[in-house]
């Protein structure tokens, strides 16, 4: 149960930090593909934080569900 908690709170932690990436400018946006507002968008540079974010929530899912330890006394 705590490890499901744990998952949880990291990927919480890690969505909030991807938002603040898409929504903030950066020295490397890029060119704009989307563009979703007049002043925002999606920009080339964002699809390397999108990349890191679903290959880092795949690794916590994959953490969260490996077996527990089995220890020897």
């Amino acid at each position: 149960m705590i490890r499901w908690f744990c998952t949880l709170v990291v990927g919480g932690v890690l969505s909030a930090f991807t938002a603040l990436l898409l929504t903030g400018r950066y020295i490397n946006d890029g060119e704009v593909l989307f563009r979703v507002t007049q002043g925002h968008g999606l920009h080339v540079g964002d699809l390397f934080v999108l990349a890191g974010w679903a290959v880092a929530m795949a690794a916590l899912f994959l953490l969260a569900r490996a077996p527990a330890e089995v220890r020897s006394s």
